[in-house]
């Protein structure tokens, strides 16, 4: 991850995409500019889900079972999706680039504490 957030690093530099923040408005508003757009990504990942969705109850309208109709719907939407999750993960760099976070640290250190919850929710995926 740390070569991932370096390359964004670099990326968002060359296409003169970063986050600015020289004066605290400027930074205020770079900052909900690129959360607006971040959550529109995760919007669009929410839309292929949709897609898969609709997909699979088409398929299993027209017959097919429903383990069979949900593959043939994650094949139809796993290049599209894989563009949005990658839409999103851009868009975490740059807040841990501009934050300087380390999210190699930040993710394990975040998956530790949730492990050692003592709520956790039960039965339910995340």
């Amino acid at each position: 991850m740390k070569e991932l957030q370096k390359y964004m690093k670099t990326y968002h530099e060359e296409m003169n995409w970063e986050i600015s923040g020289n004066h605290y408005e400027e930074a205020k508003s770079s900052l909900l500019h690129n959360y607006m757009l971040f959550s529109t990504e995760v919007a669009e990942v929410a839309e292929e889900l949709r897609k898969a969705f609709n997909q699979t109850n088409k398929w299993i309208n027209q017959g097919k079972g429903e383990a069979e109709a949900f593959e043939i719907a994650k094949a139809n939407i796993q290049e599209d999706i894989g563009k949005e999750l990658a839409d999103c993960l851009a868009y975490m760099m740059k807040f841990a680039n501009y934050f300087e976070i380390d999210m190699e640290d930040a993710f394990y250190k975040k998956m530790e504490e949730v492990k050692q919850r003592q709520n956790k929710d039960v039965g339910i995926s995340r």
